[in-house]
């Protein structure tokens, strides 16, 4: 167990974190593992594959990518839908073409190097003049060499709110907290457990691919989106339940525009206080946006079975910032 100069390692938990004193920032998971570049992702080792595998009996698969170009124009205003284009060489051949390939335009993983923390720097110190194209450190390509493989848990936030009489609006980018989670877990008769891959399912994806032009519009100029509220207790629910990964089908995890509420106003002047920075750059957990749970989510009303194997395998782009997820569910 890798263990840091002043004692922390990966059981130490979020409030050990937040009180630690060294040259890391507070709340960091900097130094903890072994293998920093995969950062919570290390929570999801060979146990945990085996255990998952045990998990497939009934041989049913779910791809929990949406396409391409499904978000188009997507919610960033900074990306864009990729154009394909089939291109040949000759008669009896053809290849594919991309252009405007945004890899974080639909499905996809924001990796380690997706945020810096202001006035530190990457995730576990990696210094910026290592953040360039083809430089391995912290880069995508550590999660598509070794793929994240494990017990992926749905936490169905839409049906919980339904079942409550209070459904989510999606037009009005309700926030959500991390007690909620744990409301879910319990209504759906689930236990979070280490090295889990969480799949939190609002609905806000599905919604946005079948909302009126208006409607979507209306969110993406105004930069509104479900999401999880700015707060310490997500930190401390992800970190303390050593979760490999934080997939969700909503835009950026956390709610848009940031909750005026955001402790982390000072500490990420750059994101107007978004979680990013601690979520991914201090606490080193890959983060999934826009993922496709709607048949998966369906299946386990009806079968009542909420975990599932999930492979996750991001493309091999070394140095890359985040990737389409490529996630598979096996039950």
């Amino acid at each position: 167990m890798t263990t840091t100069a002043s004692g922390l390692h990966p059981g130490s938990t979020y409030r050990e974190l937040s009180a630690r004193t060294d040259d890391a920032p507070p709340g960091s998971s900097w130094g903890v593992f072994s293998e920093p570049d995969r950062g919570t992702a290390n929570f999801a080792g060979p146990r945990q594959v085996c255990e998952a595998a045990g998990l497939v009996r009934r041989g049913v698969v779910f791809g929990l990518d949406h396409a391409l170009g499904a978000f188009d124009p997507p919610m960033s205003r900074s990306r864009s839908a990729p154009r394909h284009t089939i291109v040949s060489a000759h008669a009896q051949s053809r290849d594919d073409l991309l252009d405007g390939f945004f890899l974080q335009a639909s499905s996809h993983l924001d990796g380690l190097r997706h945020r810096r923390v202001s006035g530190y720097g990457f995730y576990d110190g990696v210094p910026d003049d290592a953040i360039v194209e083809g430089e391995p450190r912290l880069g995508i390509q550590a999660w598509a060499e070794h793929p994240i493989v494990g017990r992926g848990v749905v936490l169905d936030l839409e049906g919980l709110f339904e079942a409550d009489g209070a459904p989510l609006h999606h037009l009005d980018g309700p926030a959500l907290d991390a007690a909620a989670l744990d409301r879910a877990a319990a209504r759906q008769g689930v236990t979070v457990e280490e090295g889990d891959i969480v799949l939190v399912h609002t609905g806000w994806a599905r919604w946005f691919l079948d909302a009126s032009a208006a409607d979507r519009t209306a969110v993406r100029e105004g930069r509104r989106s479900t999401g999880f509220a700015q707060h310490h207790d997500l930190l401390s629910w992800v970190w303390d339940h050593r979760i490999a990964v934080f997939g969700t089908d909503t835009f950026a995890v956390e709610v848009l525009p940031v909750a005026p509420t955001s402790p982390f106003r000072d500490t990420a002047p750059e994101d107007a206080g978004m979680m990013h920075q601690e979520l991914i750059a201090k606490l080193g957990v890959p983060l999934g946006e826009l993922w496709n749970l709607t048949a998966l989510v369906e299946d386990s009303r009806t079968h009542g079975q909420w975990d599932a194997m999930v492979t996750i395998k991001p493309l091999a782009i070394v140095g890359g910032v985040g990737s389409p997820c490529n996630a598979t569910a096996v039950r």
